[in-house]
């Protein structure tokens, strides 16, 4: 169920995922209030997760990882300790840097990266033989033409 937000709530959020090192001071300049109450709703909106954290978006290709790849990950079983036991090994791979569980014919899609090639035929060949997965079906990307890690406010109704 999704948390009710009042107009400056959102204001806030919006404008934290847009500079998250935004001084409070400011930010409540930009929403409109003044920074002990802005604070407190900060604090509230993290209390209730929806805020779950600060980061630095960095350019992984600078950082050397130039391959960026997709794995389509189809399990033997999906017994409620198959899905955990896989899923547990997903957390484990630094290589997987997002993993969703699908419906249909593929389970899971992995977001990976990898320095080059040889590296992610590797994290591949440890893909496959890890237990209970059945298939895996790889893509290479070739560019990416979107990255947004912001909610879409402006969609929202």
């Amino acid at each position: 169920m999704r948390e009710r937000f009042d107009a400056i709530d959102l204001k806030i959020l919006s404008e934290l995922q847009a500079n998250g090192r935004i001084t409070n001071v400011e930010l409540a300049r930009r929403v409109g209030i003044s920074a002990p109450p802005c604070l407190r709703r900060v604090r509230a909106l993290e209390e209730a997760d929806a805020i779950r954290g600060y980061r630095a978006l960095l350019d992984e290709r600078k950082l050397g990882f130039e391959v960026t790849a997709f794995a389509m990950v189809q399990l033997a079983g999906n017994s409620e300790a198959d899905l955990a036991a896989f899923e547990d090994k997903v957390r484990r791979w630094p290589q997987v840097r997002e993993c969703f569980m699908l419906s249909g014919e593929i389970d899971f899609m992995l977001k990976c990266v990898a320095r080059d090639l040889p590296s992610f035929q590797s994290f591949v060949i440890e893909l496959t033989s890890a237990g209970n997965v059945k298939t895996v079906k790889t893509a290479l990307a070739l560019g990416q033409i979107k990255n947004e890690a912001t909610a879409p406010f402006e969609a929202a109704d």
